[in-house]
Formats: structure tokens, C-alpha cells, sequence
């Protein structure tokens, strides 16, 4: 069996919603089918450049902070930008948002990061608007089974 495959999943997580979206982010990914997908959930104060050029594909999670990312996945931009820039080219990647309004200056905020990096947008991110919603769990879920399956598949 080839060496596993490395799928990062960076999520700032700062209430216990964000915390349940980013663990059923994880079990979907984590699904029992798929296999030598070796998942890998890093803080985003603990996120370094290295943990991004190691990986396969990447999930992004933040919620929408005055129209913006939060403070802490902006931090890991900051971080490791120069440090990703010729080492990350083509990596796929989406991401999910938690937004109170629309989350689109955020979506707008990753997508624009992400072409400067020259990353591939691989799967439409997930945006999860207004009041809570126990069907943010469920997408979540798919986000993370539908990228770890892609990977495993060779198509991203």
C-alpha cells in the first residue's frame, strides 16, 4: 500500500458550535471507507509553514469576524504566506465558515489569499449562515468525507 496521504485540517474553533462543526469536519473525513488518508487537525496557533508544505490537501475553518476571517487563521496567513509561496503551489483546498451574516468579505478574504498562493479551490466552500443550524453538522461532515474521498481517489 502507497505511503498515506496527508489531508491538514486548520480550524479556529472558538465556541462549542465551531468546536462541533470542526469535529464533524474531522469524523467525515475520518470515514471508515476511505483509506490511507492519514487526517491531521493542527490549531492555528500551532500551524507552521512545514505542516502546510507537508501536506496533500488542505481544510481551512474560521468563523466571520466583523466581515473578515478570525484573527487566528489571518495569524497563520501572516505566518507562513512567503514561506508557502513557492513551496504550496496547486494545492487543493477549500474551507468552511461560520458567519453570523453572510460570510462573504471573508470568502472573499480566503479566495484571495488562495490565488496568491496559487492554490486550487477544489471543492465549493462551505458557508454557514445566521442562527445555528443542526444542518451546519451534517455539511460539515460531507465537506470533510468529500475531500479525504477525493484525495484517496487521486482526483485532487
Amino acid at each position: 500500500m502507497p505511503d498515506p496521504k496527508k489531508l491538514l485540517v486548520v480550524s479556529h474553533a472558538p465556541s462549542q458550535n465551531t468546536k462541533r462543526m470542526l469535529d464533524a469536519v474531522l469524523k467525515g473525513a475520518n470515514h471508515h471507507e476511505i483509506k490511507n488518508i492519514d487526517v491531521c487537525a493542527i490549531s492555528p496557533l500551532d500551524t507552521r509553514a512545514e505542516d502546510i508544505h507537508s501536506a496533500h490537501a488542505l481544510i481551512i475553518g474560521t468563523t466571520e469576524n466583523l466581515g473578515y476571517m478570525s484573527g487566528l487563521i489571518k495569524d497563520v496567513f501572516d505566518r507562513c504566506y512567503y514561506d508557502c509561496l513557492d513551496n504550496t503551489q496547486g494545492l487543493p483546498f477549500t474551507f468552511f465558515i461560520r458567519a453570523g451574516n453572510d460570510g462573504t468579505g471573508t470568502r472573499r478574504a480566503l479566495e484571495s489569499i488562495a490565488t496568491g498562493l496559487r492554490w486550487r479551490v477544489v471543492q465549493e466552500p462551505l458557508i454557514c449562515k445566521g442562527e445555528f443550524n443542526e444542518e451546519f453538522i451534517t455539511q460539515c461532515e460531507e465537506l470533510g468525507s468529500t475531500m479525504a474521498a477525493s484525495l484517496e481517489a487521486g482526483i485532487i
